[in-house]
């Protein structure tokens, strides 16, 4: 009830409390005796002025910076027992890091590839070719001839388990070629790079079948 009435009083004082134009005098000490003389007057209704002036201070925009990092991570599923993780990085506009952990895997070789679409509606299949923009023929990660998507072979150990880190310039995660939703691929054979003397190795790598998949999509920078 005091708050209240409280209230009612500071609302009557700002009602009787006349505003007063500030005087165009050009000298600086008019205007200071007039503010002196207007506080002096009604230091309540001065007080809640300056009050809802600072509550109605807008604060300033804080702009993003347009050079960022920026993190992605794919979950790699499929019909058999492989599975895994996939986490990219990129800072700024420089190369994406990508670190690997498969597991279920049989030792050694097998061709891992950023493919196009992030269709997973009929599982690995339907992820489609390899990452290809720039229409080239299949090839090793290092080849200047390479599909965007060609990042080579991981390795698993003895227990199936492949732990691998790759630093790409071709799979942005932002701008025309960027790579989120599309899709990782695990697969059955080893990658022959595009050097295998087939129609098929420079298209696929000879890499076999799909063992596990997943879609790329975008996480916090946390």
């Amino acid at each position: 009830m005091e708050a209240i009435l409280g209230a009612i009083a500071a609302h009557s004082v700002l009602a009787a409390a006349p505003l007063y134009p500030l005087p165009t005098s050009p000298h600086p000490s008019s205007a200071r005796l007039f503010l002196s003389s207007l506080l002096a007057e009604h230091p309540l209704r001065l007080s809640l002025l300056r009050s809802s002036a600072a509550v109605a201070a807008p604060k300033p925009l804080a702009l993003a910076a347009d050079g960022v990092s920026k993190k992605a991570v794919a979950v790699l599923k499929g019909i058999s027992d492989v599975q895994g993780v996939v986490s990219l990085i990129q800072e700024n506009d420089g190369p994406t890091t990508v670190k690997i952990r498969v597991t279920g895997l049989t030792p050694g070789p097998h061709g891992f590839h950023l493919h196009e679409f992030g269709d997973t509606t009929n599982g690995c299949i339907s992820t489609g070719a390899h990452f290809n923009p720039n229409k080239m023929v299949h090839g090793a990660p290092e080849d200047d001839v390479r599909h965007a998507g060609d990042l080579g072979n991981i390795f698993a150990n003895s227990s199936g388990v492949a732990e691998v880190t790759i630093v790409d310039k071709q799979i942005p995660l932002s701008g025309p070629n960027g790579v989120i939703g599309r899709s990782f691929v695990v697969h059955e054979l080893e990658d022959d790079l595009g050097k295998g003397g087939t129609e098929l190795s420079l298209s696929t790598g000879n890499a076999g079948g799909r063992l596990a998949c997943g879609v790329v999509g975008l996480t916090s920078v946390q």
